[in-house]
């Protein structure tokens, strides 16, 4: 039998070579990417950093496909095997792209199937399942989901998967895929410890099948100890290139670890009593009793999968909950429409950002904020805009204002919707992994922000995977674990 390292070797001298010399990207009359200079080799296993809108996950699409330079660079992007040009489309076939936009595109076209299915269709190639899979293929996407660590999702319908485990099933795919080059784009964020670890081990063990990778990240922490170069991005341009070895980790510096905040609480804003979710008939959260105080500021952590984000969406009225159970909203009563609650209660959440109405600007989302709709039905207003602006001010996007939402990087939208919360005034904020995919400038930013809303009298129920995100105000720490509660109560020092 063939050693692994005479499997990666032979897989590696068959791999594929991607260069770019020169290379310029424009969108909609602005520079994304400039004079590009970049070689990725087989065998190589590349980690990009950079700031919000530096041009990573552009980068990524660029070799993927997705966009193509500007015509008078195109000549600089070129693909090789064995060290022979090939055409650009045979190229495209050999290379795997995983980003939030993927797994949004499930959200948005309500593509329910199996984890087991979606990873059959890695193996065919194709969005959705071809019929029922033979016995040989569904035994291959069994494999690679136990290579993940996550066969036992075999069975779950993916929209009733946590935003982790969605990451992780569509990883998977992509492996099933078997490219010559893999290209993940953050594909880390959003992961629980487990799910973390259950990634660095296949980075350790399993990603010697993939000649080559790619991986976008803002974290130092989140580097593969595998990872051979490494490729800082600064608005565009390559601020630096070259063996991992030879550069320095700290281009990725780490954040300090928030303090606790005690304080006397307000009066019930909203609350939920013995409360059962389900979703796709699959019980989601169980017996849940949480009350919210105005005032408070509460994490609620846990693995993927634990109900974090289920809780925050029953809370603003996005799901129900079962009979026997209750959620209370303060100065809602029956025959109160809900929309009454929305005028005072604000969400950030990642699905908010899947699926931007065409052609929708900045201006134009947050002053949907304002409206409690998605997208428009008419121009705004001049005091919409007049608040709009302010919010993005505030924020730091004013120059983003024009600017479809569909251009931006999926951290500048992410700054966009907590505008577009803010504009509202909320009494009440609630945060869904807001600083997914933001940089480390745009987190303490966003972090300072909420910690001066706490202190102007909001409340705030936010959910995490990373203690160094807690803002320095949290008071209060829900943890749940297979939708039930296993902690409730003052914010522990430490906890992970």
């Amino acid at each position: 039998m063939r050693s692994r390292r005479t499997v990666a070797e032979r897989r590696r001298r068959s791999g594929l070579e991607i260069r770019l010399e020169r290379v310029d990207l424009h969108r909609a009359g602005r520079a994304i990417l400039r004079g590009i200079e970049w070689r990725l080799r087989p065998g190589e296993r590349w980690v990009i950093c950079g700031e919000n809108g530096a041009g990573k996950t552009q980068l990524l699409k660029l070799c993927a496909g997705a966009v193509w330079p500007d015509p008078a660079s195109a000549q600089g992007l070129q693909y090789s095997k064995s060290g022979q040009p090939i055409d650009p489309i045979e190229a495209l076939a050999e290379i795997a792209y995983v980003g939030p936009e993927r797994q949004d595109r499930y959200e948005r076209y309500g593509w329910n199937f199996t984890a087991l299915e979606i990873v059959g269709t890695g193996l065919t190639r194709s969005d959705i399942p071809q019929g029922p899979p033979s016995s040989r293929a569904e035994r291959a996407a069994r494999e690679i989901l136990r290579s993940f660590g996550i066969a036992s999702l075999a069975a779950r319908r993916f929209l009733t998967l946590s935003y982790g485990e969605r990451r992780l099933v569509l990883v998977a795919r992509a492996v099933a895929m078997q490219p010559k080059i893999l290209l993940l784009d953050e594909t880390l964020g959003g992961l629980d410890a487990r799910n973390r670890a259950r990634m660095a081990r296949w980075f350790a063990r399993g990603s010697w099948q993939i000649p080559s990778w790619v991986l976008t990240t803002h974290r130092r922490e989140e580097i593969p100890p595998v990872a051979t170069h490494l490729l800082e991005l600064d608005a565009g341009v390559v601020r630096a290139a070259g063996p991992i070895t030879s550069l320095r980790r700290e281009t990725l510096p780490s954040v300090a670890k928030a303090t606790r905040t005690a304080r006397n609480r307000g009066p019930v804003l909203v609350a939920l009593r013995a409360a059962d979710v389900y979703l796709d008939y699959h019980h989601v959260l169980h017996e849940v009793a949480l009350e919210v105080r105005r005032g408070d500021c509460w994490v609620v952590h846990g693995a993927n999968g634990a109900g974090k984000s289920t809780l925050l969406r029953t809370l603003y009225g996005d799901h129900s909950v079962a009979l026997g159970g209750a959620i209370e909203r303060r100065g809602i009563r029956p025959g109160v429409p809900l929309a009454a609650f929305r005028q005072w209660c604000a969400l950030v959440a990642p699905h908010l950002q899947s699926d931007p109405p065409h052609g929708e600007t900045v201006l134009e989302s947050i002053v949907s904020g304002l409206r409690r709709t998605i997208g428009l039905d008419g121009a705004p207003r001049a005091d919409e805009s007049r608040r709009a602006r302010a919010a993005a001010r505030a924020l730091d996007l004013e120059q983003c204002l024009r600017r479809p939402l569909r251009e931006l990087s999926y951290g500048q939208v992410r700054r966009v919707l907590f505008a577009r919360a803010f504009v509202t005034r909320p009494r009440l904020l609630l945060l869904d992994e807001p600083f997914g995919g933001v940089d480390l400038a745009t987190r303490a930013a966003l972090r300072t922000r909420i910690d001066r809303y706490v202190a102007g009298g909001g409340t705030v129920v936010m959910s995490s995977h990373h203690t160094d995100e807690w803002p320095d105000r949290v008071n209060l720490e829900l943890e749940l674990q297979r939708g039930c509660v296993r902690y409730r109560g003052a914010a522990r020092s430490g906890t992970r």
